[in-house]
């Protein structure tokens, strides 16, 4: 049986180590009426602005979004949901995102891995979300596993049966998901935004 086609993004799992672990969410400001879709546990980064917004396929990470709290501008109701849409004008927009630097996540491989790639880097490939639930679809390169700074550290892979089926002795068959850890972390860097 084939791995299953099922992206969602960077989904976080747990904490390296034994420390505990609360899973904690920081909040972020994001900027009124950007022209970028967030959806849950899309990456995303820091802005020069003060903000957060989705992230692009290489460069820092902060880390996945969990979900946004903002006033409606239309109807003046507190509004939560697991996802921003683009132009939304609120002024007061908190997004929620799994932050931590020591934070392991689940995530689809967009092709077949070698296992020679586990331990090593890749950056994410980007797909917008799925409009039926609001869900990521960003995915992990598999094909650039590398020593090279790059947006994630593949450091294993997932347990679930649906997804970790063996194409052949050395590789991983296509879709399999991967255990990942951010690499280039916006709050490990030396240099600010």
């Amino acid at each position: 049986m084939a791995n299953k086609d099922a992206a969602f993004g960077l989904k976080p799992i747990g904490k390296v180590g034994q420390n505990k672990d609360n899973q904690g969410l920081s909040e972020y400001s994001i900027a009124a009426s950007t022209t970028d879709a967030i959806y849950q546990n899309d990456p995303v980064k820091v802005t020069d602005n003060g903000t957060i917004d989705v992230a692009g396929t290489t460069g820092s990470i902060l880390g996945s979004l969990n979900g946004v709290f903002y006033t409606d501008s239309s109807t003046s109701k507190p509004t939560w949901a697991n996802h921003l849409e683009t132009s939304n004008a609120a002024t007061d927009i908190v997004g929620f995102v799994s932050d931590d630097p020591y934070e392991r996540f689940e995530i689809q491989s967009e092709g077949t891995l070698p296992k020679v790639n586990i331990f090593a880097n890749a950056n994410t490939v980007y797909t917008a979300g799925d409009s039926a639930n609001y869900v990521s679809k960003v995915e992990i390169s598999a094909t650039t596993g590398t020593t090279a700074a790059s947006q994630l550290r593949i450091v294993g892979v997932s347990k679930d049966p649906d997804n970790s089926e063996l194409l052949n002795a050395t590789t991983y068959a296509t879709n399999v998901n991967v255990i990942a850890m951010i690499n280039n972390h916006a709050l490990k860097t030396t240099t600010g935004v």
